[in-house]
């Protein structure tokens, strides 16, 4: 990778990768591209910054040309609960803006990271050490898309020669971005009200045992993935990926042992219930690990220590 652009990269994972590529190729390679949320201070300041909107294939195509671009992390789409509640919209951005780029792709000869998620799965799927290969009915717009994205992205690989690459991301848990709207956010919120109020409601009931992961492996796995070497890949679109899996009682009590004093009740919401229970209890990622080297480094103790850190800090700090 010589000249990057990330599309979505003020998203919750796109405001770390994107600063985690600056870091590692140096500010002026790599492009924020945003569309309506403001940036932060630290990513505006840092690198390039351009308005680029998925859906926009002109723009696209004039902000690769611009920079030369070689590699595109497209990241943006409307996640799960936001996306049932605009189906059209997240159709919008998650297919055809996912064409748009493979397009671009195609045209420019650049290589595309397709990040899709645990939402691809249905109740069809295995839920137990789900395969990397199996049976995908999503029963929500946000998995439909990531599967059209997946299959998408395979044929652009496969019919045209585009360098894709992808990953099938679990939650993901981060101690900078608020989540915007997903099945999975109850995750990070937990640690904020563990602070902030020392209380939480959480939306999933007990029993709803879900893949998650810690930001920095997700991160790490986004530009691990795009390092690797292709001859050893034979899947490519999209890699199980997961780091641990729990369900909100558990979570709760990991904070309890550095919180005592932390309570939590449930009111649960019926549609992201739903939603969850259509997801993996627990992802096989052996395809990751054995093909390019996947190893995930954070588990829930290490996570729950260091969010705990983080979030403290922030708040005696009046930041949250």
């Amino acid at each position: 990778m010589n000249n990057i652009l990330v599309i979505g990269s003020v998203g919750q994972i796109g405001s770390e990768l994107t600063m985690e590529l600056r870091n590692r190729y140096g500010n002026d390679h790599v492009v924020a591209g945003y569309r309506k949320t403001k940036p932060s201070q630290v990513l505006a300041e840092s690198g390039p910054l351009e308005i680029v909107d998925a859906t926009d294939t002109e723009r696209i195509h004039e902000v690769v040309k611009k920079y030369n671009i070689d590699t595109i992390y497209n990241l943006a789409a409307l996640l799960s609960a936001v996306a049932e509640k605009n189906p059209q919209a997240a159709w919008n951005v998650g297919v055809n803006g996912v064409y748009n780029v493979l397009e671009i792709a195609r045209e420019q000869n650049c290589a595309v990271f397709f990040p899709s998620s645990i939402g691809a799965f249905g109740l069809s799927t295995p839920l137990d050490n789900t395969p990397q290969d199996t049976i995908q009915r999503p029963g929500t717009m946000y998995g439909v898309t990531k599967v059209s994205g997946e299959l998408l992205s395979d044929y652009y690989y496969k019919r045209f020669g585009v360098d894709t690459r992808g990953v099938r991301y679990p939650g993901i848990i981060s101690n900078l971005t608020l989540p915007g709207g997903g099945t999975t956010d109850y995750a990070v919120e937990i640690y904020y009200e563990a602070i902030k109020s020392g209380k939480f409601t959480c939306p999933l009931p007990k029993g709803t045992f879900l893949d998650m992961m810690y930001m920095p492996d997700a991160i790490d796995a986004a530009i691990d993935l795009m390092e690797a070497d292709p001859s050893k890949l034979k899947h490519r679109n999209c890699f199980n990926i997961t780091a641990m899996s729990f369900d909100p009682e558990i979570v709760y009590n990991a904070i309890k042992k550095y919180y005592p004093d932390f309570v939590m009740d449930y009111d649960v919401d019926k549609v992201k219930q739903g939603i969850a229970e259509s997801w993996p209890n627990k992802m096989d990622d052996t395809a990751a690990r054995e093909e390019w080297g996947w190893n995930p480094k954070w588990d829930l103790d290490r996570m729950t220590q260091d969010m705990l850190k983080v979030i403290k800090e922030k708040h005696e700090k009046g930041l949250i």
